[in-house]
Formats: C-alpha cells, sequence, structure tokens
C-alpha cells in the first residue's frame, strides 16, 4: 500500500487496497483522522469565536447594536468560505501534516488579536470588523482536513470517515461557547480575554499533535484542474445547493443562535448581564447537537443512499422552520415580547434545524465521493487511475462545496440582519430559511431521486438514479 518516510512522507497510498488497508492501514488512516479531527475541532472554534465574543459586548459598552453584530459575525463567516478554495489545494501541494502545521499556527493571529480587542471597548466598529476577519482563517481549516481525510479512507468508509471529521470539528462551535457560558456564568461577561487565553494553548497542541503524528500522502493530487474537472458534472452544483442548505444552516444558526436568544431574553425584560448568562445557557445546545449527528447522517447515507437521507432531512427541516416561524409571529403580535411557550418552541424548532443540518452535513458529503466514484467508471483507463481520478476530484470538490456551504452561513446572518433592521423581528428571516429548505427537496429530488422518463433524458452526463444511486448501492454492498 504505501512506504513511510523518516520525514513521515507516505508513498503510494491506496486505501482501496483491503490486504494493505487490514495490515496496518486502518490504523494509519485513525492516527490521521484522530488529529485532523483535533485541529479542525480548534480551527471552528476559533473561526466562531466572535459568536462568543458578542455575548460579552453589551450595546451600552461597545455601542454596537444587533444589527451590527449579526454583520460582525458575518464577516469571519465570508472570509473562511472564501479560504476554502485555495485551503482544499494546499494539502495536496504542501502535505496534509505541513498544511495542518501551518493552518494551525495562522489561528494564532485571530486569537491574539481578539484577546487584545475585546478589552478596548473604545475601539471602532471597523477595526472590530478587521479583527473578526481573521478569525476566517478557522473556517478554511475545514475544507483542507476533509481533503486529507478523504485521501485515506476506502469508498465504503468514506461517508463515516467523512462525517466524524467534519463531526468532530464541528464540536469547535458549541466547544468555545459552553467554554463561554462557564465563564460568564462564573466571572461574569467582563472576562471574554479568558477564552482567547485558553485557545492560545489548544492552537500550539494542535500544531504540535499534527507535527508529531500526522503523515503526507505524496501521490495525493487535488488541485484547481481537478476542481474544474468536478464543476463539469452538473451534479456538482446541484451539491454545492444543497450543502447551503445543510451545512450553511449550521455554521449561521451556531453563529446566530445567542443573538437571537439574547434579543429575545432582553425584549422579556433581562439586564444585559442576565441576557448574556441566559443565552449563552442554551445557544451551544443546538451546535452540540447537531455536530454529534453528523457522522450519523454519514453512516445512514452509507447504508442507504445519502440522496435520500438528505431528502428525508429537508422534509424536517421545513416542519422545524415552521415551528420557528410561528414563535416569532406569536412574539411579534405580542409587541415583540415572547410568551414562555413561545420562547420553548422557538428554541426547540432551533435545535431541530441543528440536528437534522447536522444530519444532512453528512449525507450530502456522502454524496460525493458516491458521483465521482461511478463516473470514473466510465473512463477509459486503469482502475488505478480511476481511483485516483474519483480521489482527487472528489476531495477538489468537497472544498468548493465546503466553500459555497459557508456563504450560506453568511446569507443567515445578514439576512437576520436586515430582519432586525427594518421590522425589529426575525420572522422575514425565518419565512425566507423556510421557502429554501423547500426549494433544496425539490433539488434533491429533480437531480438525484426522480427516475428519467425516457432514454433520451438518461442519457445525461449524469442520470439521477443511475448515477448516484447505483454507486451507494455498490459501496453499500462490499460492506
Amino acid at each position: 500500500m504505501s512506504t513511510l518516510t523518516r520525514n513521515r512522507d507516505i508513498e503510494n497510498w491506496d486505501a482501496e487496497d483491503v490486504v494493505a488497508w487490514e495490515a496496518g492501514g486502518k490504523d494509519v488512516a485513525k492516527r490521521n483522522l484522530i488529529w485532523s479531527v483535533f485541529a479542525e475541532h480548534v480551527g471552528f472554534s476559533v473561526w466562531s469565536i466572535w459568536s462568543v465574543m458578542v455575548l460579552f459586548m453589551p450595546t451600552e459598552t461597545y455601542g454596537i447594536d444587533p444589527a451590527g453584530k449579526f454583520f460582525l459575525v458575518a464577516v469571519p463567516t465570508l472570509v473562511g468560505a472564501i479560504l476554502r478554495i485555495p485551503y482544499t489545494v494546499a494539502t495536496a501541494k504542501f502535505g496534509g501534516r505541513n498544511w495542518t502545521i501551518f493552518s494551525a499556527f495562522l489561528l494564532l493571529i485571530p486569537t491574539l488579536l481578539t484577546l487584545y480587542f475585546i478589552n478596548q471597548p473604545g475601539t471602532s466598529y471597523t477595526t472590530f470588523l478587521l479583527v473578526a476577519a481573521f478569525a476566517g482563517f478557522g473556517g478554511g481549516n475545514f475544507a483542507s482536513s476533509m481533503t486529507n481525510i478523504n485521501a485515506f479512507y476506502p469508498q465504503r468508509l468514506k461517508g463515516w470517515a467523512l462525517g466524524l471529521n467534519a463531526g468532530g470539528g464541528n464540536i469547535g462551535v458549541p466547544a468555545i461557547q459552553l467554554l463561554g457560558l462557564l465563564i460568564i456564568a462564573t466571572l461574569g461577561n467582563g472576562y471574554a480575554s479568558l477564552i482567547c487565553a485558553i485557545y492560545l494553548v489548544l492552537v500550539a497542541l494542535a500544531a504540535l499533535g499534527a507535527a508529531l503524528y500526522m503523515d503526507n500522502l505524496r501521490n495525493q493530487k487535488a488541485d484547481l484542474a481537478d476542481m474544474v474537472a468536478a464543476l463539469k458534472v452538473p451534479q456538482s452544483w446541484a451539491i454545492a445547493f444543497l450543502y447551503i442548505g445543510t451545512f450553511g444552516s449550521f455554521i449561521g444558526y451556531s453563529f446566530a443562535f445567542g443573538q437571537v436568544l439574547q434579543i429575545s431574553f432582553k425584549a422579556g425584560g433581562d439586564s444585559a448581564a442576565q441576557a448574556a448568562l441566559h443565552a449563552a445557557q442554551i445557544a451551544f445546545i443546538g451546535p452540540l447537537l447537531g455536530s454529534l449527528a453528523r457522522p450519523y447522517g454519514g453512516k445512514w447515507a452509507d447504508r442507504i443512499g445519502g440522496s435520500k437521507v438528505t431528502m428525508y432531512v429537508f422534509g424536517a427541516m421545513m416542519v422545524a422552520a415552521v415551528a420557528v416561524v410561528v414563535a416569532s409571529t406569536l412574539g411579534d403580535r405580542n409587541g415583540g415580547v415572547p410568551s414562555g411557550a413561545a420562547m420553548v418552541t422557538l428554541i426547540a424548532g432551533f435545535i431541530a434545524l441543528f440536528i437534522l443540518s447536522g444530519i444532512g452535513n453528512g449525507s450530502v458529503t456522502k454524496i460525493i465521493p458516491s458521483v465521482f466514484d461511478a463516473k470514473s467508471k466510465s473512463l477509459n483507463v486503469s482502475r488505478d487511475e480511476q481511483a485516483a481520478w474519483a480521489r482527487n476530484t472528489s476531495g477538489a470538490l468537497i472544498g468548493f462545496v465546503g466553500a459555497i456551504g459557508a456563504l450560506g452561513g453568511v446569507g443567515i446572518n445578514l439576512m437576520l440582519r436586515s430582519s432586525y433592521a427594518s421590522t425589529q423581528s426575525a420572522t422575514t428571516a425565518f419565512w425566507v430559511f423556510m421557502g429554501f429548505y423547500v426549494a433544496c427537496a425539490v433539488v434533491v429530488w429533480a437531480v438525484f431521486l426522480r427516475r428519467p422518463s425516457d432514454r433520451t433524458e438518461a442519457d445525461v452526463v449524469v442520470e439521477a438514479e443511475t448515477f448516484v444511486l447505483e454507486a451507494e448501492a455498490a459501496a453499500s454492498s462490499t460492506r
């Protein structure tokens, strides 16, 4: 399968070689997965650090209103989304281990900047936006991590491995939110810098762990040419659209949920400190459950097909979104003050959306390698070359899809900002989100589940049923 050199470079890695996999390859893959998860976990925490910082920034002290805070947390989301494109190709160019070390050290920049400026309430809003932008470094880590782990695992295990890698990374969001809750509850909302100090240590540990235990795959290739090749497959654009609905929802709500709660609690009569505490007590639950659900989305996709699981997810997300709309509307009719029942419904609806988006993240990601594994069979090359093409193009597309999905998170925060600025309520934004889930369900059915009505339609480059479901069935049959 491979040869490991002294500088932790592996030549000729072939995850599909069952004999070599059982003889030790799976242990190598597992070791790299563990440290990839940890580094990505810290990256997600740093990426979402401003979703916690805003809870420590009362409007009376910092002069930033709710609309301004939504825009503030949208900035690192946007930067992280853009960085996912170059981060995708970086692992193949520099090596998964080398890039993980470098990208981990980059996280010191936003952490140190946040540590300093959060203690300077007189800082201009523009400066806070620039500081928050550096937190986008953490968002890029997802793409490089997923591309790297995609190359380590065989097709039959990609759903679970990618789901575990992404889910473990996603937990970085509730982890830093839970840390924020602990600090607010024990020390008050004046100790935000302590969060940054703790993450300086974790960033160093992530870089050290990658240096000691991760490997570079020298036969891995995922460059811009592979990304262009992947984007020529029509289904790639549909997958990117669906990932806006799943990952965009997860990361967008992760950054915004605490603020939505804080605004609601203040409307109910809480002081700024009380609202921050009560919001922090709840905000981490949704991202935590969504992160834990992601590997199961991949696992269920391995068994019954990513497209089927994704369809079920969007159907359920429509129902959860309706609950959120109803709760928000009831609050509007009560002068913007939500009743106890409305708050319970709002929180339950959001938590359901988090869990479902986590499951959907795993199932949509599983569709990607299935599509390119099936497509590779039509190439007039050797089986090894087919496998390499499928691995490289799927790895490249994972980064692109991750970037587009993260832009969905930007859209959620900007939509909430617009809704609060114009109506002092989030109801309009919630209606838009529900409508988008309907559109996603239609795309899943039309592109992946609908059976072609005639052979002319069936001869398109990517046939809905054959291109995805047969590949997933074949992968399942080899388990």
